[in-house]
């Protein structure tokens, strides 16, 4: 529950949408469309269901799952067996068109007359994997035997500060880099406004590789950059494994803080002793402040096979959009004004999410600076007959308010390192802001 100052917070919970920046090959896009037809939204996960033998019945779906155990044959025994791709050989451009398909604008519509933000975020994860088939694609065969799915939202970055409901989108996307087993694909959102399309955001999502039941992994085809500007991207590629190696190694989950770090945690601490008593243990809130206890939000999902993927598993669009919206909801109440959305960062899948589970989703507001609000949004899966818990997924938003909004104080050492693990993220964001 909210505590009584966020009680006291009387906003509409509605999304503004914000944007997201990557360089997908700029001016690039007529040659690389010749390999890939446009498409409209509505019709990226009819082709990923056509990609995979998959269907929009439910009972149908469950046996079309079963039968792709015999599809195992057709997998490559190394990367070697599998033929050399282009970017260009996945490039794919889809369109949202929410201006010359006015019936289409319900779905995407918030009371605020803007653009459902997490509605975008579900296509984007679907492109993401249609891109990847893309790239995988072999015309001798009726279905992939691969299962293609999301391991990392790695970044997506805002350009614009609006989203306009009644003008068309456009996106652009293709593979970037690719591991043995995993690809990098990025994509990039344009709306038509006054006469031309104009960015809107960039995306770089992670995705892995598994066998037809998605078991073990599987190897997909090998990349080939031409020319100067994709060598950039592909080498941008080896930078950004290379980076998410050592962040996962610098975890404050596996080691200490580093000296700086640990000289403001203590900083925070002594500024919230209470001067009156001599006193580890009696602490006083400074002012313009909250205790980061009491900026939680939480929610709960039960996973109804309406939401499933391809591969019977929870759409991970889906988790990014309740995920999203719970974190935006949070920094919402906890700034007193609708915030806008900066940047997602880092969205790490560590488990599928299957149907009927009991989804918890905790939002937690981790590290504040000025006008920013750092969320992190962790999702669970319960056992209601054995009470056990599993992480799912972890979220990183980035929001900005109109205003400053209050510092964001941790009270005890795990949320310390909450509050540590939010800056580094704010950092990161800025950094490249």
């Amino acid at each position: 529950m909210l505590s009584s100052r966020f009680q006291a917070v009387r906003v509409a919970l509605m999304t503004r949408p914000l944007c997201v920046g990557s360089r997908v090959l700029q001016g690039k896009a007529p040659d690389m469309a010749e390999g890939n037809s446009h498409l409209l939204v509505t019709n990226v996960r009819n082709r990923l269901r056509e990609t995979v033998g998959a269907s929009t019945n439910w009972r149908d779906h469950q046996q079309a799952m079963a039968e792709r155990a015999s599809l195992s044959s057709q997998l490559a025994r190394s990367q070697d067996d599998l033929s050399v791709r282009r970017m260009k050989d996945s490039y794919i451009e889809v369109h949202l068109p929410l201006g010359t398909q006015p019936d289409l604008r319900e779905k995407y519509l918030t009371y605020h007359n803007s653009v459902r933000f997490g509605r975008i975020l579900e296509d984007l994860d679907s492109l993401a994997v249609l891109i990847c088939y893309s790239h995988t694609k072999n015309d001798a065969l009726l279905r992939s035997p691969l299962s293609i799915v999301t391991a990392l939202v790695d970044k997506i970055d805002m350009r614009k500060q609006i989203i306009y409901p009644d003008c068309d989108i456009k996106f652009t996307g293709h593979v970037t880099w690719v591991g043995k087993t995993s690809i990098e694909a990025k994509m990039h959102m344009s709306q038509f406004h006054d006469g031309a399309y104009s960015p809107v955001l960039d995306a770089t999502f992670v995705m892995v590789a598994r066998d037809p039941e998605n078991k073990r992994a599987a190897y997909v085809n090998p990349l080939k950059p031409e020319g100067l500007e994709e060598e950039k991207l592909f080498q941008e590629g080896e930078t950004n494994k290379k980076r998410r190696v050592e962040l996962s190694t610098a975890s404050l989950l596996k080691v200490a803080p580093t000296a700086e770090e640990r000289k403001i945690i203590h900083s925070i601490f002594l500024n919230t002793l209470d001067s009156k008593t001599v006193s580890f243990q009696s602490r006083v809130l400074p002012p313009k402040s909250v205790w980061m206890e009491d900026a939680k939000v939480k929610g709960l999902e039960i996973c109804h096979p309406q939401e499933r993927n391809i591969f019977n598993r929870i759409f991970g669009g889906f988790l990014m959009r309740k995920a999203y919206e719970l974190g935006w909801a949070n920094a919402c109440a906890y700034g007193g004004c609708r915030p806008n959305l900066v940047a997602v960062d880092d969205i790490l899948f560590q488990k599928p999410v299957e149907i009927g589970s009991l989804l918890l989703l905790s939002s937690q507001v981790c590290y504040t600076c000025d006008k920013y609000i750092q969320v992190r949004v962790h999702t669970e899966v319960v056992d209601p007959l054995t009470g056990q818990h599993n992480t799912t997924n972890v979220f990183h938003f980035t929001f900005s308010s109109l205003e400053d909004v209050p510092m964001i104080m941790p009270r005890s050492y795990g949320e310390s390192m909450l509050y540590l693990d939010g800056k580094r993220h704010f950092d990161v964001t800025m950094s490249s802001q």
